[in-house]
């Protein structure tokens, strides 16, 4: 069963073409609502907001994703930022390697901004990566890192960012900055798994072409931030991203192949051609339909079935899927914003023990979803599923980041 492009199917999806503009208002209203609702709730309701997160239309605008990331990243913001040291641009072992990144990275910031602004965007950018790294010794900084971090950077602002991107990189990424590429390559390993799941003809094409999974690497270590022009596309898989399992991303990465699987079918059998191809990532996806196709093959073919393919394993605590179990539940016990406002002025007295919100039965499938990494016991992204589709890497020249 192919995931074939469906005739009209814009990259705004329904949300935005609907029954007329009184019912989108309706729609988008109620939504609000919704969320609010669940960052009022004590405890707060994460499996809602994660649900409002993965469905139509996302967070919806910048002002509720500086509530609600916060929540599903376990973040609170009542606590102080990290303070950065005044010597840290002179001691830091990646600076030079972060100036440059962040000198290439104008694109990423809104067209038409003044140079000023835009240079101090840059440079708070590069304070937040340094003192992150500073922070976390055993983080190691890659290239790519810096479309995540200005990607909050510009939704949220440098001291929310800071705790937002400290706290995604030593989990979600958490991969991604080991000082080898070994897990990386083992989370990119499960691409042709899923694709062979739907599609057997294109995983035997692309096996045949030896096309591998490298033209997939900067979708997956940027969460698509470097890739994707347009940034209202960006924020909304970052909704999704944040809301669900940490390999959520190679899941997409796949459901986009498979949207192309005649493009692909159409090529030359060789691997410079189908990489050509596949590493030209089109700007008018069907984003809503390629999320919900995501979420549904997540929960179809979740990684421990997929994992069951693999050829070695390596320790499950290594990776960030991994701990995905206790981060959830970590993060399930979060008081309301005004709650813990009223507590730090001593308002407050101590509640009782709150319930887990996950042990309401829910049957949407948003909620499946949403709360999948608490379900599914594996070490997953350090599970080799196929030989690694990065053998043939030294042979070639690829710019992955151009």
């Amino acid at each position: 069963m192919a995931l074939r492009p469906s005739k009209g199917d814009g990259s705004a999806g329904r949300w935005d073409r609907g029954a007329g503009k009184a019912d989108f208002n309706a729609k988008r209203k109620k939504k609000v609502a919704e969320i609010h609702q669940a960052l009022n709730s004590d405890p707060i309701d994460v499996a809602a907001l994660r649900r409002m997160a993965i469905s139509e239309g996302g967070l919806l605008t910048d002002e509720i994703r500086c509530q609600v990331w916060p929540k599903l990243l376990n973040v609170n913001t009542s606590e102080p930022p990290p303070v950065s040291r005044k010597d840290l641009r002179d001691m830091s072992k990646d600076y030079q390697q972060v100036l440059l990144d962040v000198r290439r990275s104008l694109r990423r910031f809104p067209p038409g901004m003044p140079d000023e602004q835009r240079e101090g965007l840059q440079e708070e950018l590069i304070d937040i990566i340094l003192l992150v790294l500073d922070r976390n010794p055993q983080l190691h900084y890659y290239q790519g890192y810096h479309d995540i971090v200005v990607t909050f950077l510009l939704v949220v602002g440098e001291r929310l960012a800071t705790s937002l991107v400290e706290k995604l990189s030593t989990h979600h990424l958490r991969d991604f900055m080991d000082p080898t590429m070994d897990n990386t390559k083992h989370i990119l390993n499960y691409l042709m798994p899923i694709i062979d799941q739907v599609s057997p003809e294109l995983h035997d094409f692309m096996q045949s072409a030896e096309v591998g999974t490298i033209f997939a690497l900067s979708w997956l270590i940027t969460w698509f931030g470097h890739v994707l022009m347009d940034f209202r596309h960006v924020v909304r898989l970052y909704d999704f991203f944040l809301a669900c399992h940490p390999l959520m991303p190679i899941y997409f990465a796949a459901v986009i192949v498979l949207y192309r699987e005649q493009e692909v079918l159409d090529c030359d059998c060789d691997m410079a051609s189908v990489h050509h191809l596949l590493s030209q990532i089109p700007q008018d996806l069907p984003y809503e339909t390629l999320i919900s196709r995501a979420g549904d093959l997540f929960v179809q073919f979740p990684p421990s079935e997929l994992a069951r393919e693999a050829a070695a394993q390596q320790e499950a605590e290594r990776t960030a899927a991994s701990t995905f179990k206790d981060f959830e539940l970590a993060s399930t016990q979060q008081r309301p914003d005004m709650v813990l406002r009223q507590r730090f002025r001593g308002l407050l007295r101590p509640e009782a023990r709150t319930k887990d919100v996950l042990t309401k039965p829910r049957t949407n499938r948003f909620v499946k979803l949403a709360v999948m990494g608490l379900t599914v016991a594996l070490g997953a992204a350090a599970l080799a599923v196929v030989k690694s589709a990065l053998e043939w890497a030294p042979k070639f020249q690829l710019q992955l980041f151009p």
